[in-house]
Parts: structure tokens; C-alpha cells; sequence
């Protein structure tokens, strides 16, 4: 009998990108959403892992952020939360964000853009997850 990884049951959205993991959890927040007034607010927790043999640095992210009549919003940023986090070999880097949608419904993907220890470039994925309000 196998046990299932605490994390993946922690984070059920994972995308693995040149030995880096990104894991994301979702969770909607209904004290600060207010139908009545078309606002559904989501946050979601990151966390970014370095499974490869050199320090990565995130520089900057790219959201794509679809709402439930499909209309796509893109994000573009420096850093995430305002920082620009140098993840060691082995290590981590965990942050909390949100969104606002004017449907109860949607989703994210997106990339972080990185540099390793040698200055070589690179994008990771975030894997898509859904936005979804107990309503549906």
C-alpha cells in the first residue's frame, strides 16, 4: 500500500519545469466576496521549489487570467508579492496572492521568468488551476 504525498494533497496543481516545481493551492474566500455585487475574491498559495543543482532567482511573472464568460486578462510583473526570491538547491520559496473576478468562475496559468547562478535564462510553468465559488 502506498501513501499518497502529503504535499500533493496539500497543493493539487503541479508543474515540474527544468527540476523546478511549482505547486499551487486555491482556496475561495467568501468574507471578501459579495455576489450580490458580481465580486468573487480567490486566494492561492504558491509554493516554488529548486530541485536542481544550481540557485535560481524568480525575476518576474506572466499571469493569463480567464473569467467565467472566457474573457483573458494578462498580468505582467516584476517579482512576485515584492520580492524577488533566490531559491537555493533543495530549496524553497512559498507566497500567498489573490483574485478578483466579476464571474464565480475561472482560472490561472501562467510562467515565472528566472535566472540560475550562471545568468542563463529561463521561464517555469504554473500550472493551471481552476477559480471556482461553492455556488457552482
Amino acid at each position: 500500500m502506498s501513501f499518497a504525498d502529503p504535499l500533493a494533497m496539500l497543493f493539487p496543481n503541479v508543474a515540474v519545469t527544468n527540476g523546478i516545481t511549482v505547486r499551487v493551492a486555491v482556496a475561495y474566500l467568501s468574507e471578501q466576496s459579495s455576489p450580490a455585487a458580481a465580486r468573487w475574491f480567490w486566494s492561492y498559495h504558491v509554493r516554488v521549489e529548486n530541485g536542481s543543482e544550481k540557485a535560481v532567482q524568480l525575476l518576474s511573472r506572466t499571469w493569463k487570467i480567464s473569467d467565467g464568460r472566457g474573457n483573458l486578462h494578462e498580468v505582467h510583473g516584476e517579482g512576485v508579492v515584492g520580492e524577488m526570491p533566490l531559491i537555493p538547491p533543495g530549496g524553497s520559496y512559498d507566497y500567498v496572492s489573490g483574485c478578483p473576478l466579476d464571474t464565480p468562475t475561472g482560472s490561472m496559468v501562467g510562467a515565472y521568468h528566472m535566472v540560475d547562478e550562471d545568468g542563463g535564462t529561463f521561464d517555469i510553468a504554473i500550472p493551471r488551476f481552476s477559480l471556482l465559488s461553492p455556488l457552482n
